[in-house]
């Protein structure tokens, strides 16, 4: 089992910034050895969920939503097993509940299109206002 839990989040106003964190956990024997790729999505009242952001267990390889690109970078340290959304020049679409996800990257998921995360946090509430 991966577990993630989520922190970060808060109330800014449009054109602040806030840093989410991940915590990246495996209670599961052999799970450690596996390449996890962490995602963040998004959920807004009334809307589907959406991906935001994604970057590979090595860091090297990342992936952006449009609507973030250029505002927000994802990054992680592993050695503290903390996976970061730095999101800067927020606006108020931006409001949602944030999660992050962790999938096998060599199980043949779809990770950098946002596809096939297994494991879950319980999210951070996100509210920009205008």
């Amino acid at each position: 089992q991966l577990q993630l839990v989520e922190s970060g989040g808060g109330l800014v106003q449009s054109g602040e910034s806030l840093r989410l964190s991940c915590v990246v956990s495996v209670d599961t024997a052999g799970y450690s050895d596996r390449s996890w790729a962490i995602g963040w999505f998004r959920q807004a009242p009334g809307k589907e969920r959406e991906g935001v952001s994604c970057i590979s267990d090595s860091g090297h390889a990342t992936n952006y939503a449009d609507s973030v690109k250029g505002r927000f970078t994802i990054s992680r340290d592993n050695n503290k097993n903390e996976v970061y959304l730095q999101m800067n020049n927020l606006k108020p679409e931006d409001t949602a509940v944030y999660y992050c996800a962790g999938v096998d990257e060599d199980a043949g998921s779809t990770w950098y299109l946002f596809g096939g995360y297994d494991y879950w946090g319980q999210g951070t509430q996100v509210t920009v206002s205008s």
